[in-house]
């Protein structure tokens, strides 16, 4: 993510101060500071899937006539199937709890680093650049062979499609008998090498598949990725994620074509509250963030569990605050915020003026 860099005073009012409504926000962009938000962790939900589609062939009813193949299917077929559910915890800013970082003549100007959404990532220092992942290229389908381009002129001027089938077929036989004299050596026409010959082989081969394919038809696979984005609000108890398909594929929630696929999620509630009286609150000052807490994440359909994990989430934990005297003259404290979740990863004292 893009950041924008504001070196400014720091003292956050908790109480009276925080904004709900931001107009034209733009990160930093404040006559009396710094506005920053906390997160609120959403979910990006990756589902990997796999359509395998069989086309029949054109000879297929002759399959069992001229080349002895039993059971092959002469209508098309398409059949989908989810190969992966992956989750990726992400920060959204929470525009429930917006602060504002101002300048005071008794503070430091210290270094508050954003995400271009304006979620605190760092006080004092920078956060360490996150590695980009490369983009993963689909694989490549396997180019496609045209039978019609192996078929003999006598092939081709056949009066009919069973005539035709007919002549595929001793075609299909013939190459075979070249393939076993190759192999065996007894061919009127031997390879001065054994990498020609190799080569004679794989031809010999890509004709036989080409032809074969006539009467077997074809099976071609392919990859598709579907996004899903969810901002839990609190605990999901097998709620519809989505529907699937093995014939249409993922479908929406309300699609009652496919079958659902449920999402529970439990929060643990291991953060206390915290605790203090209306005197004290008014009294604290300082950088608010969140303490997370835990979530369970289960993604199943029937008796298959596609995704399990336990997440960390702002959402199930309490928001707490870090003291403005860690700020002054007399610290330059250094803080590094996890964007996802609002919580500290590291936290470094030093001294100042």
């Amino acid at each position: 993510m893009k950041t924008g860099l504001l070196a400014l005073a720091l003292l956050v009012t908790v109480a009276g101060r925080a904004q709900t409504a931001v107009t034209h926000y733009a990160p930093g962009q404040n006559e009396e500071g710094v506005t920053y938000f906390l997160p609120q962790t959403a979910l990006q939900i990756t589902v990997e899937t796999e359509k395998t589609t069989f086309t029949p062939g054109d000879f297929c009813r002759y399959a069992e006539k001229y080349l002895r193949l039993s059971d092959v299917a002469s209508q098309p077929e398409a059949r989908w199937e989810i190969r992966k559910i992956s989750v990726t915890p992400i920060g959204q800013p929470d525009k429930d709890k917006v602060f504002t970082v101002e300048l005071k003549d008794k503070t430091i100007a210290p270094l508050v680093e954003l995400t271009e959404d304006g979620i605190l990532k760092a006080i004092n220092t920078r956060s360490p650049q996150t590695a980009q992942k490369e983009s993963q290229q689909p694989e490549a389908p396997e180019p496609t062979v045209n039978p019609r381009d192996y078929m003999t002129e006598e092939i081709l001027m056949a009066g009919s499609t069973a005539k035709m089938a007919e002549l595929t077929a001793k075609e299909i036989y013939n190459i075979r008998e070249s393939k076993n004299s190759l192999t065996r050596g007894q061919a009127d026409y031997m390879p001065t090498d054994g990498e020609s010959l190799k080569i004679m082989l794989a031809n010999l081969d890509k004709q036989e598949k080409a032809l074969l394919q006539l009467f077997t038809g074809v099976t071609t696979k392919q990859k598709r990725t579907f996004h899903l984005n969810l901002l839990p609000t609190g605990d999901m108890d097998k709620e519809v994620l989505f529907r699937f398909s093995r014939k249409l594929g993922v479908l929406g929630v309300n699609d009652l074509a496919g079958e659902p696929v449920y999402i529970t999620l439990k929060g643990q509630k291991n953060v206390p509250a915290p605790v203090m009286d209306e005197k004290n609150k008014k009294k604290l000052e300082g950088v608010v963030y969140n303490v997370p807490g835990k979530a369970s994440l289960t993604i199943s359909q029937d008796n298959r569990k596609f995704y399990e994990a336990e997440l960390p989430f702002a959402q199930f934990g309490n928001s707490e605050i870090l003291s403005r005297k860690l700020f002054d003259k007399k610290a330059t404290t250094q803080v590094l915020f996890d964007p996802t979740t609002g919580g500290i990863l590291k936290i470094t004292a030093g001294e100042g003026e």
